[in-house]
């Protein structure tokens, strides 16, 4: 999507979007008011953060395999390390807010489809101690950077599985009985999103929460967000531009929001 449409994009999405004063749903008033708008600084961000301005002045590079939509911002098979941190992990504002979705619903079995370097997964792994985290990489070498952070961090409660989503994902969920919060950030297709999305939903149950990135990336992503929207199972949506989450509360009446974030 170029940065017009993008632009463009944004502005309505401005005009749109509500803060907690404009929503009338209670859940999503206390989601905003405990989680989303919390602005806590939380003792385990500071070691992920000192790890990110390491890899921002990382310049080493790596041999990038991509099996998705591919990078707007950089379409060399030779990647730095810092561009990778610049450019493609979550910034400090998207990974914390993962972070309280993570802790405030206790999670315990975590699925991430995109490790890039690890950033997330980090944030992910520290929110919920006490859970696995399964982070999936398409790319060996990024996801051999990734592992390196873990270690650097002594994250234990990740499993990093390199290879395609479309053939890891299946096996994956095969030794899974359930999935507490699962987030997609990888591939960035309208077909692959949906399918990930579908197959997931076979291992979750009421309250599971979906986090999707890059909901307006392109205009297949936004096919894909439309279409997620509309699964008879989901109830709850919050589209916050940069990330869509997802709940499927049966108690909830279906509801749309877009929120100010």
């Amino acid at each position: 999507m170029s940065k017009f449409i993008q632009a463009k994009g944004y502005l309505l999405y401005l005009i749109d979007a509500k803060n907690r004063h404009g929503v009338h749903s209670p859940f999503v008033y206390k989601l905003l008011d405990e989680v989303i708008y919390d602005k806590t600084t939380y003792e385990e961000f500071a070691a992920i953060e000192e790890l990110r301005a390491g890899l921002v002045n990382d310049n080493r590079s790596i041999t990038i395999t991509d099996l998705g939509a591919g990078s707007t911002v950089n379409t060399n098979k030779t990647r730095r390390v810092s561009d990778i941190a610049k450019n493609s992990a979550k910034p400090p504002k998207l990974a914390q807010l993962i972070f309280r979705l993570a802790k405030w619903l206790k999670a315990e079995n975590i699925l991430e489809l995109g490790t890039s370097l690890g950033i997330s997964s980090a944030y992910l792994a520290k929110a919920c101690p006490n859970s696995t985290v399964y982070t999936v990489e398409g790319c060996p070498e990024t996801a051999k950077a990734a592992y390196t952070n873990f270690e650097q961090l002594g994250l234990e409660n990740i499993q990093l599985i390199t290879g395609n989503f479309d053939d890891k994902l299946p096996d994956l969920l095969q030794k899974t009985e359930r999935l507490d919060l699962v987030f997609i950030d990888g591939n960035h297709r309208k077909e692959p999103t949906i399918s990930y999305f579908n197959q997931c939903l076979e291992k979750a149950y009421e309250d599971t929460i979906f986090i999707f990135d890059d909901i307006h990336w392109s205009q297949g992503m936004e096919e894909a967000w439309e279409a997620i929207k509309g699964n008879e199972r989901v109830t709850i949506t919050l589209d916050l531009f940069f990330i869509g989450i997802v709940f499927l509360r049966k108690e909830q009446v279906k509801e749309d929001f877009v929120i100010r974030f």
